[in-house]
C-alpha cells in the first residue's frame, strides 16, 4: 500500500493485484503547476499482463513509479504488491542469446542455469520468440529486444506494468489501457482475447491496433 486512507480500506475487487483508484499527481515547475495524472483508475489481476499506452507526456511513467512506490499520489489510493519497473532501454547483454538474457534475473537469485532456462522457455514461446532463443540482441528487432527485456523483468518474481508501443501492447498483453493526453487518465480498455503466440500481421492484432490508435486520435 502506497497511501493508507484514514478509513478502513475496502476489499479489492481483484485480490493480490493492482488497484489504482482516482489517483492524481501534480508537479511544480518554473512555469507553474503541471497536472500529470487526474483521477486515473486502473485495476490488474495477479498474473494479468497489462500494457499502458498513450501520447508522450501523458503520465505513463508517473503512473508506474507511483505503483512501484517511487512517488506518492496527491489524491486517490493505490494498493499493489512490490513491483518492478522495466526501463524503456532494453539493456540486454550483447554477448548472450535471447534465452540467457531473459534468465539473468533468475541466475542472479542463484537459480542454476538449466533450471532457469527451463522456467523461461515456455514464456519465450508465449511471446513468439521460441525460434530466437540463441539469437544475440544485434540479431533481434527492436520489438523482440523489448520482449526479452520484459520477460527478464517478469521472471524477477515481481508484478510488472510496462509501457509499450501500440502494436507490441496488443501482441503481448491480456489487456491494453489507453491513456488520454496530459492530464493522463484511462479512456479506453481493450481486452485482447487472442491465442498466443501472436504476430503483428494477425487480423485480430491489426484490428485491436486500429481501435487503440483510434482511441489515441491517430488516423489509420
Amino acid at each position: 500500500m502506497i497511501e493508507a486512507p484514514a478509513e478502513e480500506p475496502r476489499e479489492l475487487r481483484r485480490p493480490d493485484g493492482v488497484d489504482v483508484q482516482a489517483v492524481s499527481r501534480t508537479y511544480a515547475t518554473r512555469r507553474g503547476r503541471v497536472i500529470a495524472l487526474e483521477r486515473m483508475t486502473l485495476q490488474a489481476a495477479r498474473d494479468e499482463v497489462i500494457a499502458v499506452v498513450g501520447p508522450s507526456g501523458c503520465g505513463k511513467t508517473t503512473l508506474l513509479e507511483l505503483i512501484c512506490g517511487l512517488q506518492r499520489p496527491d489524491a486517490g489510493t493505490i494498493a499493489a504488491p512490490p513491483a518492478a519497473l522495466m526501463p524503456q532501454r532494453d539493456l540486454l547483454l550483447p554477448w548472450l542469446g535471447a534465452l540467457d538474457n531473459a534468465v539473468l534475473a533468475l541466475r542472479a537469485k542463484g537459480v542454476p542455469r538449466d533450471e532457469a532456462r527451463a522456467q523461461a522457455e515456455p514464456w519465450l514461446a508465449r511471446f513468439g520468440l521460441a525460434e530466437f532463443e540463441h539469437a544475440k540482441p544485434a540479431e533481434l528487432s527492436g520489438g523482440m529486444r523489448q520482449r526479452v527485456s520484459f520477460l527478464r523483468t517478469l521472471l524477477s518474481g515481481k508484478p510488472v506494468l510496462a509501457p509499450h508501443d501500440v502494436e507490441e501492447a496488443v501482441v503481448l498483453a491480456d489487456r491494453v489501457v489507453v491513456m488520454s493526453p496530459r492530464p493522463g487518465r484511462a479512456v479506453v480498455e481493450l481486452e485482447v482475447e487472442l491465442p498466443r503466440p501472436r504476430r503483428r500481421t494477425d487480423a485480430g492484432v491489426v484490428e485491436l491496433r486500429e481501435r487503440a490508435l483510434h482511441a489515441l486520435g491517430v488516423p489509420s
